[in-house]
């Protein structure tokens, strides 16, 4: 269904309605809208400030918009694509929730147009919704339509059109037993150098969806453990207030997820000095549910060393 790269904004990443164009973070997912660390002299005063970095974290991954409740994501073709819950149709939603036929998006030339079947009660912003042009994620918010315990939205990942869907009722939120972490050591928040590049470059970051996206980087983040440096591409807009890091380590696939962690940090000081905490390090969406659309560690972030810090991977997945 997917043959062309696609182009993943950072609030994309995080924000649960889809993209906008710069870090908010959290988005997400640490808490997604949560401030990174920032240096300080009080051991006590990091130690309470992660305990609750991890508590809202836990607050934004339980919202009834969050990424717990994704139920669906469904690629749209040029042209005709019907919905309901039957099974004949082209995007099928969960049986129970819509009618059997509900509507169609049509894909064309005027855009993605959703046409309601009469009767069929979906309403976008407390209003009926019969014929419409949709908005998607890469314009801004995405026209947002709701019936029952469902929400649903158009999202663009460079040309390539789907419709989002969450269940605010969804058995993976009301399953959610919390989160695991390595305990809290203030030996992994790490002083690290920003090290820029003469100019923002694009950089290739694979995908959950086996496509590569091009985002943008304003520099490495040097830093050392032990006796050795390492260096991560930090990813970030010229205006963002915080840079967004993906990485891997030697924990993915055993304590870790095996598709790499999330880290933000703070924009360096005059002097290019920022802080790396690793006790923040978190889990992509896709260690959720199968229906984000994650980046993934490029090579250059592969630590060839564990990190024991921050979330471990939730479940079974590995």
């Amino acid at each position: 269904m997917m043959k062309n790269n696609f182009r993943l904004s950072l609030r994309g990443i995080f924000y649960s309605h889809g993209r906008t164009g710069i870090i908010l973070i959290l988005a997400l997912a640490g808490g997604l809208f949560c401030r990174p660390a920032v240096p300080t002299a009080d051991p006590e005063s990091e130690f309470e400030e992660t305990l609750q970095w991890r508590e809202k974290r836990l607050q934004n991954l339980q919202r009834d918009d969050g990424w717990l409740t994704l139920a669906g994501l469904f690629w749209l073709q040029e042209g005709e694509n019907t919905f309901g819950s039957d099974p004949e149709n082209d995007l099928i939603f969960p049986a129970g929730k819509v009618p059997g036929f509900a509507g169609t998006f049509h894909v064309g030339a005027e855009g993605t147009i959703i046409e309601v079947f009469e009767g069929v009660p979906i309403t976008s912003k407390g209003q009926p919704v019969s014929r419409w042009r949709l908005q998607s994620d890469a314009a801004g918010d995405p026209t947002l339509l709701e019936i029952g315990s469902l929400s649903f939205y158009l999202i663009d990942r460079d040309g390539q059109l789907a419709i989002r869907l969450k269940d605010r009722e969804s058995a993976v939120l009301k399953e959610f037993q919390g989160l695991e972490y390595f305990p809290i050591d203030p030996r992994w928040r790490v002083p690290a150098r920003f090290e820029p590049y003469e100019s923002a470059i694009p950089i290739n970051v694979p995908t959950a969806l086996g496509t590569t996206s091009r985002l943008t980087s304003p520099g490495i983040l040097a830093f050392s453990i032990g006796d050795k440096t390492y260096r991560l591409d930090a990813i970030g807009e010229p205006d963002a207030e915080q840079l967004f890091i993906i990485f891997s380590d030697g924990t993915n696939g055993k304590e870790t997820y095996s598709g790499g962690r999330f880290l933000t940090t703070s924009q360096p000081d005059a002097e290019g000095a920022v802080v790396i905490d690793f006790n923040r390090a978190y889990n992509p969406p896709c260690v959720f549910t199968p229906y984000a659309t994650c980046p993934l560690p490029p090579q250059q972030n592969c630590l060839l060393i564990r990190i024991e810090a921050g979330e471990k991977v939730y479940g079974g997945h590995h």
